[in-house]
């Protein structure tokens, strides 16, 4: 079983950048995707961004797209999110997702198995 735990969050203000960090612990090569999600105050988990273990193939939510930067480290067994020209609207609890084997609609949250505990990240206008 894969434990992950991210790091990173923080406050910022409008504009600012931002590096979150997922460990993962176990075997994460039996997973085929991790990912973020994020959860505003009050509002549903949604997703932001994929990237498959083995190649390394990326995925974002349109209103992340040109500003965030999914990213693997294979030996480290870790991911991380750069989040540049953050925004109000980003504010939220983001969270690490990892994936199976054979798993689709990967945008979906119920593709996911193993989770994070989240990070909060707080963007001040």
């Amino acid at each position: 079983q894969v434990q992950l735990v991210e790091s990173g969050g923080g406050l910022v203000r409008a504009g600012d950048s931002l590096r979150l960090s997922c460990a993962a612990s176990g075997r994460v090569s039996d997973f085929y995707a991790l990912a973020w999600f994020r959860q505003p105050p009050g509002k549903e988990r949604t997703y932001v961004a994929t990237i498959t273990w083995s190649g390394g193939s990326t995925t974002y939510t349109p209103s992340v797209e040109g500003r965030f930067t999914i990213s693997r480290d294979v030996a480290r067994k870790t991911i991380g999110l750069q989040m540049n020209s953050l925004r109000p609207e980003d504010t939220a609890v983001y969270y690490c997702a990892a994936a199976p084997t054979g798993a689709h609609m990967l945008h979906n949250s119920w593709a996911y198995t193993q989770w994070g505990q989240g990070t909060q990240v707080t963007v001040s206008s």
